[in-house]
């Protein structure tokens, strides 16, 4: 009969709550794009500052790239937030 050493418990998030999380929002250069993505933020994080929006434009300049920074306070709230991103029809990708 062979005993297996416990195993360590693992903890369910790498990530410490709360804490600062950048996510990367992709989508057509098109007027109200970013205005989009930053009213989502707000409504995950009502403390989420617009002035630390990065914006980088595609090589091309047909598309944007959106880094909006939120204060993580759960798993369930950035699944949650990806999910409302992901569903967006202005957005293309969520990083």
């Amino acid at each position: 009969m062979s005993t297996q050493p416990p195993q360590p418990s693992r903890p369910e998030s790498l990530i410490e709550y709360p804490s600062r999380f950048p996510i990367k929002v992709m989508g057509a250069k098109v007027e109200g794009f970013v205005h989009a993505v930053t009213t989502v933020a707000r409504q995950f994080d009502p403390g989420f500052d617009a002035a630390t929006v990065e914006l980088r434009e595609s090589k091309g300049g047909n598309y944007l790239g959106v880094t909006i920074t939120i204060t993580a306070t759960s798993r369930e709230q950035l699944d949650e937030l990806y999910r409302t991103l992901s569903t967006h029809p202005m957005v293309k990708v969520v990083l």
